[in-house]
């Protein structure tokens, strides 16, 4: 979806100072039905989202907003996550080095902190692998930010990360701060056009979620929760397929699973669901 201006002869003084931030909360949910399976997804989300997979993503992201990297910091963590800072431009700086890589071994918590920083700018992801230890379900959480200044946009990236992602459920904030000025001293303190983050989300993405908006206009603040439609039991098992399982135990799974979705995509804790 194209950004429109919210006034095409729209000519500033100076540099655009308006801060547009970009936050996803996006989950993958699982069962496991014993410690064993649930400790094997938690291996298998941490090398599916290691640290070298994140840093792509935060390159792709980086090329897609419009900004240049100019160093990316790599740190592994034991026994799992890692952590990488990424330093970009919004332009091409003339006579830079090539990228730089700094790689390292270290011990610290079981999550991945990726942050990378523009020109005026950055960009974070933190991953969350979760579960409880005497229940079934497992989830997984990603935490990105990005947040630009000047003309690049974070926007652009939005379908990306949801696609990269593919989550059950995903919970995303847009904010534009701050105000830039026109040559005649006007302040402006939006610089685009949006009534909905589903604006800029392409039509299979509406299709395959159940949306709802919590939007504060006169603040410039939006919100769009989404939750997967469809629901197939085989895709939340893990280790175990649903033809394994007799039916009060696939019941009683889909249950839990469903609660725990529920729960998050409102954001309270639920006594107990049926369906």
């Amino acid at each position: 979806m194209k950004i429109e201006p919210i006034n095409k002869k729209l000519k500033l003084y100076g540099f655009n100072n308006l801060t547009k931030t970009l936050s996803f909360n996006l989950y993958d949910i699982c069962y496991a039905v014993n410690q064993e399976h649930r400790q094997e997804y938690i291996e298998y989300i941490d090398e599916e989202y290691n640290a070298d997979r994140l840093v792509k993503i935060l390159h792709d992201v980086a090329k897609i907003i419009g900004a240049n990297v100019l160093n990316v910091a790599n740190q592994d963590y034991d026994p799992q996550g890692a952590s990488v800072t990424m330093l970009v431009a919004e332009n091409q700086v003339i006579g830079e080095e090539p990228v730089k890589e700094m790689t390292g071994e270290s011990p610290g918590p079981s999550s991945e902190a990726i942050v990378g920083h523009l020109d005026k700018s950055h960009i974070t992801v933190h991953t969350y692998p979760e579960s409880h230890p005497d229940r079934g379900v497992s989830t997984f959480r990603a935490d990105i930010d990005v947040s630009t200044c000047g003309h690049i946009s974070p926007l652009k990236a939005l379908n990306y990360l949801i696609t990269s992602f593919e989550p059950d459920i995903a919970i995303i904030d847009y904010r534009v701060r701050g105000f830039t000025r026109d040559i005649g001293g006007r302040k402006y303190f939006i610089d685009h056009k949006i009534n909905s983050i589903q604006n800029f989300m392409t039509g299979n993405t509406r299709d395959i979620y159940q949306m709802i908006d919590v939007n504060v206009y006169q603040e410039n603040i939006f919100q769009t929760k989404m939750l997967l439609k469809e629901f197939d039991l085989d895709h939340y098992l893990f280790g175990t397929a649903k033809k394994e399982l007799k039916s009060n135990e696939r019941k009683k799974i889909k249950q839990a699973i469903k609660k725990e979705m529920l729960e998050i995509y409102y954001g309270k804790n639920i006594a107990t669901f049926k369906g």
